[in-house]
């Protein structure tokens, strides 16, 4: 299993959320250049980056700090969060992000998200971000009709070869993680799914570990590192993380 750290970014800074709420916000570093090596040093393979100010703003807003993390770091990172064009992917991938994650774009634009996939591969993921079974775009402010394991039948149809997905109610709670809803979505869609939202403990890793032979091949990890209420060096020994991730 893939630990995977994450850092969101929010004018410039290291930040987390709960639920997605502004008003519920904790600044964790000035320099999220210095948290990403921090995470290297400790033995990360892969980092996931998230552009708040992009998510609400549909357009990414973060760059210069993005572009100082991928310059001060060896390990690859994935990014989400205003990525709603296929000209903002490909400067993305160009700048030197491994792989974009795309949300909104799969709801609203779903044919250049196959667009996407078509012309760059597995370095395109989509983010499915969950509320109460619905899907939410644009930085979680709304909820579609459509349900998560509908839109993760959709796109793994298209070629997408993972998915991320988040249960936005345990998103920086420290309740856990869904397990029932990530083993339902793997069981659902038959591609890899990255979990996220809600660690809080060894103990949720170890139960997302048992999820690996339905397709969880991976799981996001942000309030529990910064809070530590999770090592990431126990985390890291107990997924048995000792390979050059594919992120």
């Amino acid at each position: 299993m893939l630990i995977i750290p994450a850092i969101d970014l929010r004018a410039g800074k290291c930040v987390r959320l709960v639920e997605g709420k502004l008003d519920h916000e904790t600044v964790y570093s000035d320099d999220p250049a210095a948290v990403a090596r921090a995470w290297e040093d400790s033995g990360a393979q892969c980092l996931h980056l998230v552009d708040l100010d992009g998510a609400f703003a549909g357009a990414p807003k973060n760059l210069a700090t993005i572009n100082n993390i991928i310059n001060a770091i060896q390990i690859p990172v994935q990014l989400g969060g205003g990525i709603r064009d296929l000209d903002t992917v490909d400067m993305l991938l160009q700048m030197g992000v491994s792989r974009v994650i795309l949300g909104t774009m799969a709801i609203q634009k779903p044919a250049l998200v196959a667009e996407a996939l078509e012309r760059f591969g597995e370095r395109i993921l989509v983010g499915i971000d969950a509320r109460d079974g619905k899907v939410a775009i644009e930085g979680w402010g709304l909820t579609a009709e459509k349900d998560v394991q509908s839109l993760a039948m959709e796109v793994s149809r298209m070629g997408v070869s993972r998915v991320i997905f988040t249960d936005i109610s345990r998103d920086g709670t420290l309740k856990g993680p869904n397990l029932e809803a990530i083993k339902k979505l793997a069981l659902a869609c038959k591609i890899k799914v990255i979990a996220s939202g809600g660690v809080s403990t060894i103990q949720d890793i170890e139960a997302l570990k048992r999820l690996e032979p339905y397709g969880v091949e991976g799981v996001i990890i942000g309030k529990a590192l910064y809070a530590g209420t999770v090592n990431i060096l126990d985390a890291l020994e107990l997924a048995e993380e000792r390979r050059i991730a594919s992120c």
